[in-house]
């Protein structure tokens, strides 16, 4: 079983939302921090907020030298870096195609842009992160995980053909990695596994429409959203688990397409 205490982990995202709840959790449990966001205004922001051991690096996931500069600030400052959390990420939600109602005929559809630029972050930028970390984890003979984060998206989510790709991606990377690791003696020291999570309340989705809120909520099993707090508990099992591997791991309070039946 591996143990959070000081333990090192380089996390994406982890300004805001799900990353920043998984940055506060892992100190709370005497792990040290390495933060990366583009945000320079929300990094500088949890940098005060957190308590404990923390760096903090202004990253866009999709270059290749601010990964690099990433993984090398986790080695550099702290040694050794034993969890990979890539959880930046972003939507642009549309429909691949819009036809009108009334004359049938197309009058939307979704940009190359708006499709790229999730692909860009969402799969190359988490592409990058873990290489760059897994490469610095086994030069430096670091034992740990690398966690990527899927969705329940990655069943397929109309209106987010860009998202739901990017995440199903995030399903099928552990299996992929463990595979690699395996052929090379690596996988008994760093694992790989996705957690998806469902309908999560980071500030985003607690801010947006009301109405359209409380209709997520009647989806859910549970009746609530869940809490950015529980996916980083959950986080932290995995990490403390060294039989799980190669796997992924689902938390949405029960949401099924047609969860009721």
């Amino acid at each position: 079983m591996l143990e959070i205490k000081d333990s090192v982990a380089v996390i994406t995202g982890g300004a805001s939302g799900i990353g920043l709840a998984l940055s506060k959790y892992w100190l709370e449990n005497g792990g040290k921090v390495v933060i990366g966001d583009v945000v320079e205004s929300a990094l500088k922001q949890a940098a005060e907020e957190l308590k404990g051991d923390v760096a903090t690096v202004l990253c866009n996931v999709t270059k290749e030298e601010d990964c690099a500069r990433l993984a090398d600030t986790a080695i550099e400052k702290f040694g050794q870096l034993n969890l990979v959390a890539p959880f930046a990420g972003i939507i642009k939600d549309g429909l691949m195609v819009s036809p009108d109602r009334e004359t049938g005929k197309v009058t939307r559809k979704m940009s190359l842009e708006n499709f790229a630029a999730v692909i860009n972050i969402n799969l190359t930028g988490v592409f990058l992160t873990v290489r760059e970390c897994a490469e610095r984890m086994i030069n430096h003979n670091c034992k740990g995980l690398i966690c990527l984060v899927s969705s329940t998206g990655s069943l397929g989510t109309a209106g987010q053909i860009n998202y739901s790709s990017t995440k199903a991606a995030m399903s099928v990377m552990p299996k992929v990695i463990t595979a690699e690791f395996f052929r090379r003696g690596l996988a008994d020291k760093i694992r790989c596994v996705a957690v998806a999570p469902g309908y999560v309340g980071t500030a985003m989705v607690k801010g947006m429409n009301q109405k359209a809120l409380e209709t997520i909520v009647s989806q859910v099993p549970i009746g609530r959203l869940v809490e950015p707090e529980e996916v980083a508990m959950l986080v932290g099992d995995i990490y403390r688990n060294e039989a799980l591997a190669g796997d992924v791991f689902f938390i949405h309070g029960g949401l099924r397409l047609g969860s009721k039946g």
